[in-house]
């Protein structure tokens, strides 16, 4: 077995070791917190609401509350497990060793898309206690959730390579990520806005993976498979670059 390989999985497992250890604070808030959702825009505003593209607003959102409890968790699962390596100074350890910066960041977001992932399928088995969502393409469900943890565990880790301090960890989340999860598609259809918003919105990647997403399930969507899954696959191999040109400068990572 190579060096690299050796290294990949050893990050691999710590990682998961890291986050299912403490299930009770990794894997079981998600769930409640997406149940709350379920309950309060599913079944009660839901029940009120007309139907959007053939579906009832209550199957509409389930595959947006899905993706939005997969991007929250993979991106926080990278960002806090990296900083606390930067913080407590072991990463530096890593760094030095014959380990390729590759297998450094891949290691620590490969971490991020499994507990995503994980939490996902929690989540979607939660909604079979409000609805009985229907999955039309199972491999187009996989490949939008899979590439959304990857592209949101690399983005939490360039925030933990930049965050030099616990408050520089919540700037990103309140401020930027959570606005973009919202006005993501996740609770409405993007036809259904003003035509200068619909504009606006196309400019948020999250519109294309819920847009994906729900593809998946119900088979309707507002843009081209292709495009969507285009455009993510250019998201993540950017911010795999990105990562990977800070890790060799030593930015954030180096005294």
């Amino acid at each position: 077995m190579s060096v690299s390989l050796i290294a990949f999985t050893t990050i691999i497992r710590k990682e998961v070791v890291r986050f299912t250890r403490i299930w009770g604070q990794t894997i079981l808030p998600p769930a409640i917190t997406q149940s709350l959702y379920f309950l309060i825009f599913g079944t009660i505003i839901g029940s009120q609401l007309s139907q959007i593209n053939g579906l009832s607003y209550m199957q509409f959102v389930v595959p947006g509350i899905i993706m939005m409890s997969i991007i929250t968790n993979s991106y926080s699962n990278v960002l806090s497990s990296f900083f606390g390596a930067k913080l407590q100074k072991y990463i530096e350890e890593v760094l030095v060793s014959p380990t390729p910066n590759w297998v450094v960041m891949f290691g620590y977001v490969g971490g991020g898309v499994l507990r995503g992932m994980l939490v996902g399928l929690v989540v979607f088995i939660v909604s079979f206690f409000f609805v009985k969502p229907t999955v039309e393409n199972p491999l187009l469900v996989i490949f939008f959730s899979l590439l959304t943890a990857i592209v949101f565990s690399l983005a939490g880790f360039m925030n933990a390579i930049f965050a030099q301090k616990f408050d520089d960890l919540s700037i990103i989340p309140t401020f930027i990520l959570t606005p973009l999860t919202y006005l993501g598609g996740v609770f409405y259809s993007i036809n259904s806005l003003p035509d200068f918003w619909k504009q606006v919105a196309k400019f948020n990647p999250i519109v294309y993976m819920v847009d994906g997403f729900r593809a998946g399930f119900y088979g309707v969507s507002d843009f081209q498979i292709w495009y969507s899954a285009g455009l993510l696959i250019f998201v993540a191999a950017l911010l795999s670059v990105a990562n990977l040109y800070l890790l060799r400068k030593g930015i954030g990572v180096k005294a």
